[in-house]
């Protein structure tokens, strides 16, 4: 890959994450309304979640903290999963998504934890 396009993926990511990690505070009922009802403290976990996801998103900007902030990215990306899964079980109280697409966004969250990987893991660092 070349050095400009990794320095373009590198603030692109760390930017989509700061941004969807941001709207869990702007814009909190969607992520409460997809949580499944076996976890405590809904808005509590929307909350942590979106911290972590903006903390990650600005720490791969930063060269000393990009391992790291990845590594954090991609288990945060799997640990959200479970939600993503249960809102194309159960469908998302409060949104109007038809259920096929409910399915289809399922497998770009291994697309994004590869490309987390890809970008800030695996390539030579910048």
């Amino acid at each position: 890959m070349k050095t400009t396009t990794r320095h373009i993926w590198h603030w692109l990511i760390g930017i989509l994450f700061i941004a969807a990690g941001s709207n869990h505070f702007i814009n909190p009922k969607p992520y409460i309304a997809m949580m499944p009802a076996y976890l405590p403290a809904p808005e509590l976990l929307v909350q942590i979640s979106g911290i972590a996801e903006a903390l990650g998103g600005l720490g791969v900007l930063f060269r000393f903290s990009r391992r790291f902030a990845a590594w954090g990215l991609i288990l945060l990306l799997i640990a959200v999963f479970p939600a993503n899964l249960y809102v194309a079980l159960h469908g998302w109280p409060g949104e109007n998504v038809p259920t096929w697409l409910l399915w289809a966004r399922l497998p770009f969250q291994p697309l994004a934890i590869w490309w987390v990987y890809r970008v800030y893991l695996k390539a030579p660092k910048l």
